[in-house]
């Protein structure tokens, strides 16, 4: 099952991340949805990973929030990435 994540020969296996304003390269600019799911505390800690990990500041996610009728929670990051 793994192997379906694993880029083939002439893909990257990283999405680029734009960490700068570019009116050229404004129409690749796509978004991507990052969702956690699980505890309060499991979320906050991988939220506190990906920001050490400088992924992506902790004040760029939702409030953690209600998820369903299960008791769990989650949060939500949208990320702009470039294609």
């Amino acid at each position: 099952m793994q192997e379906n994540f694993l880029p083939n020969d002439s893909e990257s296996p990283f999405a680029e991340v734009d960490f700068q304003a570019s009116s050229a390269s404004a129409s690749r600019k796509k978004f991507v949805k990052v969702m956690v799911i699980g505890s309060r505390k499991g979320i906050t800690s991988v939220i506190k990973t990906l920001h050490t990990l400088r992924f992506a500041e902790v004040g760029e996610w939702s409030p953690i929030m209600p998820h369903g009728e299960s008791g769990e929670k989650m949060s939500i990051l949208r990320k702009r990435v470039l294609e």
